[in-house]
């Protein structure tokens, strides 16, 4: 007979369980980006920001339309390749995520948001900077950093006025983002009144810039502008250094990471690197961001390494739209996105017309005994 009341309690507590489980709902949201290749740390950086914002959200609890909510995050790995992320997106699609974090990268971005686009799914990438990503018209694309023709046009600005440049080399590794950033600075540096003695290019993956830097050399440029990521960025300054190149470094946010000391080494040099962070964090918000980074810290055991924060606010910014559409479908809550006005860590997220970030800023950075170091914060 005991064994029958403990057999009745069990069914009971299971049947018990069942009704809580079948209350929750589960809602999907998808993270992409590159967590194998050359760009795997910044790609890892972007889902650990997505993870923890779902972590935090689920921990606290959300109840949307009278029902309790669990956010379970799908991440995929597009490992920077065009290819694999439209695989990617269309598994995602396959699965009813109700939204998209990423990609990390314009070129993985661009022919992902069609796919997206096609299904509803709101797509918010924390990182991808290309202008054409927005200008494609869809209504589910969003940025939450600036693009590159403001990020190439300040870098442009600042180098002949303020670093006082006069000749310039320009190398791009003829991605989406390397090309367009690269292609940006250069508008703005003839704009200024800079001359641009050298043009080259390499690939994402390269590793052997001597022929280029070679030629380079012989046109004695001021400075060196990079179009593409650290991963390059960084043998590339060790290989500057062994031709004995001294022109300044600039690139923009794909080498600005605290990953470049370590792929640069010795050959960074103190004020030799100025670069800009597609992103900017205000001084009222300045305590949030450290603070998301000692939170970031705690649960993952390393540095922030690019835009964790941007995914997290995303995420956030995401789950806000629902609660005030009081809804996860995304047919019902995206007309809730476009007219979000979300205090987020970074600041305020809200977005203009195109799905780009509002008042977008941006941050100039440069390295001083192997530590990146804040020059200005401008628009």
């Amino acid at each position: 007979m005991q064994f029958k009341m403990i057999s009745l309690a069990g069914a009971l507590a299971l049947a018990l369980a069942g009704t809580a489980s079948a209350q929750e709902q589960i809602v999907r949201i998808g993270s992409v980006a590159p967590t194998t290749g050359s760009d795997s740390h910044m790609g890892k950086d972007n889902e650990n920001g997505t993870r923890l914002a779902v972590e935090d959200i689920n921990a606290k609890g959300l109840v949307i339309d009278g029902k309790k909510i669990k956010l379970q995050l799908l991440a995929e790995d597009d490992a920077a390749d065009p290819r694999q992320a439209t695989n990617a997106a269309t598994k995602l699609v396959d699965a009813r995520v109700s939204a998209v974090i990423g990609h990390l990268n314009s070129g993985t971005t661009i022919p992902a948001s069609r796919i997206y686009a096609n299904a509803g799914i709101p797509q918010l990438s924390p990182s991808a900077t290309n202008p054409k990503y927005t200008q494609q018209k869809f209504k589910t694309t969003f940025r939450l950093v600036a693009n590159d023709a403001q990020l190439g046009g300040t870098l442009g600005q600042y180098a002949v006025k303020t670093m006082g440049g006069k000749t310039f080399a320009i190398i791009d590794d003829r991605t989406a983002y390397g090309q367009g950033v690269a292609d940006q600075f250069a508008k703005a540096v003839k704009a200024a009144g800079g001359q641009i003695v050298a043009t080259q290019y390499t690939n994402n993956k390269a590793t052997d810039f001597n022929a280029i830097l070679t030629s380079i050399k012989s046109r004695k440029p001021d400075i060196i502008f990079f179009g593409g990521m650290d991963a390059v960025g960084g043998p590339m300054i060790r290989q500057m250094r062994q031709l004995g190149i001294n022109a300044k470094f600039m690139g923009g946010d794909g080498i600005c990471t605290g990953s470049l000391p370590g792929l640069a080494g010795t050959a960074l040099g103190d004020d030799q690197v100025v670069c800009a962070e597609a992103g900017g964090v205000p001084e009222e918000r300045r305590k949030a961001v450290d603070d998301f980074r000692a939170k970031y810290k705690k649960r993952f055991g390393i540095d922030v390494v690019y835009t964790a924060a941007y995914a997290y606010d995303a995420t956030f910014t995401v789950v806000d739209a629902m609660k005030r559409a009081n809804s996860t479908d995304p047919a019902k809550y995206l007309p809730e996105l476009t007219k979000s006005n979300y205090p987020g860590v970074t600041g305020t997220i809200a977005f203009d017309e195109h799905g780009d970030i509002k008042d977008g800023l941006l941050t100039l950075y440069t390295y001083r005994n192997g530590k990146r170091e804040l020059l200005t914060v401008t628009k």
